[in-house]
């Protein structure tokens, strides 16, 4: 099924989030491995964009989603996925990550983004009518302007 219009934001942020998730593995499994480049760039992906794309689908996302007793469950779920993902992004920014981690990391992530695509959004856009989902992406517009913040590059100081 093709993406409704109002969930392509957050559709484009779990490209990026896969496309991470694709980079450690293939790294575990080349055995080519620097622990320390990987978990900046997990800390980094999380500062710039994850972090506000959770508290964008808690906020906005899983509370329609609880409005179906069907969804209730599976908004509840991702919920706890999202504390389970933040403490790996936590460990992440300490450095305390280790081959085994990183690897259990991005199968979790990439396991939890394919459950929201595959399960949520279309569950939602199979329940939602048209205005409720432009409604929707109006407030998830909203919700995610931090990210569009975050991810605009600082002007250099020295020109």
């Amino acid at each position: 099924m093709l993406r409704d219009p109002s969930l392509i934001p957050l559709s484009r942020q779990h490209q990026h989030a896969l496309a991470l998730c694709v980079r450690i593995q293939r790294a575990l499994r080349a055995g080519s491995v620097d622990l320390g480049s990987l978990q900046s760039e997990i800390h980094q992906h999380f500062s710039d964009e994850v972090r506000f794309h959770f508290a964008a689908e808690e906020q906005v996302l899983f509370p329609v989603a609880r409005r179906f007793p069907e969804l209730a469950t599976l908004a509840d779920e991702l919920t706890s996925e999202h504390a389970r993902l933040r403490a790996y992004f936590a460990n992440s920014e300490q450095g305390g990550m280790d081959r085994e981690e990183l690897e259990a990391f991005a199968t979790e992530f990439a396991a939890h983004i394919r459950k929201e695509e595959r399960q949520l959004f279309e569950a939602l856009q199979q329940r939602l009518q048209p205005e409720e989902l432009s409604s929707l992406g109006a407030e998830l517009q909203l919700a995610l302007e931090d990210t569009a913040q975050a991810c605009r590059l600082k002007p250099s100081a020295s020109r």
